[in-house]
């Protein structure tokens, strides 16, 4: 693991491949105690990290996968927190007999995710289905009318709690959310409650309003000398406003260029940049999957992978490997290596598919390799793989000319073969 930690060098990105859901909190989690700062950069609430650590669960939505280390956590101007979810989180942890609050730092710049922007969410899901006949697929978290708000430049930041509540001339939050709940009312037909809106506001403020940090403070925090800063991609490349499947895309950017923009750290910091991807493939919501299966192997890949959003619940759609976007998230990203999650999930199939490039009549072509049939669960020395297990993994590093150097054979946080 020393060699390996070197490789990565001090600033490290860990970034989805795929449409997320791929397993990034895991390796956060592992690598997290080799750094001094774990950031989250974009997204919201609308992500789900899983965390499983001596046989028990933690589920991160907005605080970085990395926060069981005692580490310092910052989250980035990228962000749109929903500040009840925040509470909770932190309140869960607390439960736990984990305190982040002295160690947490959000940038000022982040934005804020106003209850009543879940309503609005899915008004506009609804509009979208009724005029175009297609629906995105969105959390309803009120992701995006809180980017909406932001490129508006209308929205309301985690640097304005402090005028709200404790400037010697306060900001007139009421006058602001009457407004808003006119404008709601108006153009969506949303009811905004004003009331549990200021509420929430005043909690957050009492809470995590000294954790809110100017941008030159994240600078320092950031760029310190010798500082080894984790950074935590959400969501996945496929997912990018710019360079995703659009329009069955999140509303921010996911790449590990959104990633530094979020965080405002120039690119010269960057020394790796570690790839996500299942051993198989997932998605939630629309658009195109060339992959999927929507049978029996799509069932059965659900069942024994546990494919149920953290953060809805609802079942993912289940297919293969494709190996041009694992190319393109590659090319888009730069990865310094792979983190393929989730072998132990293809243990009991006998033939194992890996989709490339579409052939001539538009539809995808199949590698077929035999399967493995035994247990890689628990697994962490690539020798000990099975041999087709290996095999299936020099696949992927050849057709992508990425090594694969963490590969996950279960849930737990010691389920990991780190390999240099």
């Amino acid at each position: 693991m020393k060699e390996l930690l070197q490789t990565l060098g001090p600033v490290c990105a860990v970034i989805g491949a795929q449409w997320g859901d791929e397993g990034k909190g895991k390796v956060i989690d592992i690598l997290a105690e080799h750094f001094d700062v774990i950031a989250r950069a974009c997204g919201g609430a609308n992500a789900g990290h899983t965390i499983v650590v001596n046989g028990k669960k933690h589920v991160f939505h907005l605080l970085p996968a990395g926060s069981l280390h005692e580490k310092k956590i910052l989250l980035g101007s990228g962000m749109v927190i929903h500040l009840p979810t925040l509470l909770e989180e932190i309140q869960t942890l607390r439960d736990a007999g984990i305190d982040v609050v002295p160690r947490l730092s959000i940038s000022a710049g982040a934005h804020i995710v106003l209850d009543y922007y879940r309503d609005i969410d899915g008004v506009m899901e609804q509009r979208r289905t009724e005029t175009s006949g297609g629906k995105i697929g969105t959390t309803k978290r009120g992701i995006g009318p809180a980017y909406i708000e932001k490129a508006a430049r209308s929205g309301m930041r985690m640097g304005n709690l402090s005028g709200y509540f404790s400037s010697p001339i306060k900001a007139d939050l009421g006058k602001e959310l009457r407004v808003r709940k006119t404008l709601a009312k108006e153009m969506f037909g949303v009811d905004v409650d004003t009331t549990t809106e200021e509420a929430n506001l005043r909690a957050a403020y009492d809470t995590v309003g000294s954790c809110v940090i100017q941008m030159d403070e994240v600078f320092t925090l950031l760029q310190g000398t010798g500082k080894r800063i984790l950074i935590e991609g959400a969501q996945a490349t496929l997912l990018d406003i710019d360079h995703g499947t659009y329009p069955y895309v999140t509303s921010s950017s996911t790449t590990v260029a959104g990633a530094l923009q979020g965080l405002g750290l120039p690119p010269k910091m960057l020394t790796s940049c570690i790839g996500v991807a299942k051993a198989y493939c997932t998605r939630v919501g629309e658009g195109e999957f060339l992959t999927e299966e929507t049978g029996e192997i799509g069932e059965r890949l659900r069942e024994r992978g546990g494919e149920y959003g953290a953060t809805t619940g609802r079942p993912r759609r289940c297919g293969w490997l494709h190996m041009p976007d694992l190319n393109f998230s590659t090319h888009i990203n730069g990865f310094s290596c792979w983190n393929i999650t989730k072998l132990d999930v293809l243990d009991e199939e006998d033939i194992i598919r890996v989709g490339g490039p579409r052939g001539t009549d538009g539809t995808v072509t199949f590698t077929e390799l035999p399967g493995w049939k035994t247990s890689t669960r628990g697994i962490t020395a690539f020798e000990d793989l099975p041999k087709n297990a290996q095999t299936f993994l020099r696949l992927i590093e050849e057709r992508t000319s990425v090594p694969v150097n963490f590969i996950g054979t279960g849930p737990g946080r010691e389920e990991m073969i780190c390999r240099s």
